[in-house]
């Protein structure tokens, strides 16, 4: 045998492996999951918007419309601990995100309509209020609930009337990097990616810890709510899907096209998305006010719920005037 022959060899059995072995590595079914109206509440409402079944909840009455979108890994629990004293001002809409909470998981859609997308996720926000027969509201965005409520905006300025960004990853996120996502959609990726979103088990608590200035804090309340979503059927399967749809975004360089008010929040102690980009995004928005909550990490609408709603208000009332 040829040296050129012996190396031709080992590089097709080295591609042999590459292709076929991820095919080989057994991915269980998940047990004990079961329908996301299985673990509704007694508030929880389902409704149909762009062929998709999504999970909200819903109080208040009047304007302004706030409309609230969790982070990554979260749902509309996230929301729970202001929802009620945002309803003292208006109507206020907290929904769950495609792959969170208990929003429908299609793993199969029609039409290259894709609703774990990054476009998807614009049209739902102005579908939901189609929807509801609401034709303006104030979106409220937490990290990439964030980014979603800032592209929203850019797309449809006509139907937001302000933004608040709440520790946004405007600079940061986006998935997976470029040179990645190739190899994202490919069978063996596709075949392995449950297991890899179920690391989501593991890491989740640790998240949560980071994600708080003082995580001594959360309660057993914080727990089961951040976990009940992984009670749903499908629901590693459709984070897969949410990460293989994830794209690039030019976000960062159309601040200067957001000319709406816009609340800027963040915690002095956000580890998720460093409180130094918060203070970057008020610097680079052209109408924008500033407000660092003390001794507070990426969830201060969860960790300091009073003052959060102290500078809500404050907002509110300049847009009154």
């Amino acid at each position: 045998m040829t040296k050129r022959k012996f190396w031709l060899l080992s590089l097709a059995a080295l591609l042999l492996g590459v292709l076929i072995v991820p095919l080989l590595v057994p991915v269980p079914p998940l047990t004990d999951t079961v329908s996301a109206e299985t673990l509704a509440d007694d508030d929880s409402i389902f409704i149909d918007v762009n062929g998709l079944n999504v999970h909200y909840k819903m109080m208040g009455e009047g304007e302004p419309t706030f409309i609230l979108l969790h982070g990554f890994g979260a749902s509309l629990f996230s929301w729970h601990a202001v929802m009620p004293e945002l309803a003292k001002y208006g109507t206020v809409i907290a929904y769950d995100r495609p792959a969170f909470g208990l929003t429908e998981r299609p793993l199969e859609w029609a039409d290259g309509q894709n609703p774990y997308s990054p476009e998807a996720q614009i049209e739902l926000v102005i579908g939901l209020m189609d929807q509801l027969g609401i034709e303006q509201a104030i979106l409220i965005g937490n990290s990439a609930g964030g980014k979603i409520a800032f592209e929203t905006a850019l797309k449809y300025p006509q139907r937001v009337q302000a933004l608040v960004a709440v520790d946004a990853a405007v600079y940061a996120g986006g998935g997976a990097p470029p040179f990645v996502r190739p190899i994202l959609n490919t069978p063996q990726m596709n075949h392995l990616g449950p297991l890899i979103a179920r690391q989501i088990q593991k890491s989740g608590d640790d998240f949560i810890r980071s994600a708080w200035h003082d995580p001594s804090k959360t309660t057993q309340e914080t727990w089961d709510g951040y976990r009940k979503p992984l009670m749903v059927e499908n629901w590693d399967k459709a984070l897969w899907a949410m990460t293989v749809a994830s794209a690039a975004s030019d976000l960062p360089e159309r601040l200067d096209e957001v000319t709406l008010p816009v609340l800027v929040i963040t915690g002095d102690d956000d580890r998720i998305v460093p409180t130094e980009q918060s203070l970057r995004l008020a610097e680079e928005l052209p109408n924008a006010t500033l407000n660092v909550i003390a001794e507070s990490g990426h969830l201060p609408h969860e960790e300091k719920p009073s003052e959060f709603m102290q500078a809500i208000l404050a907002f509110l009332s300049e847009l009154e005037r």
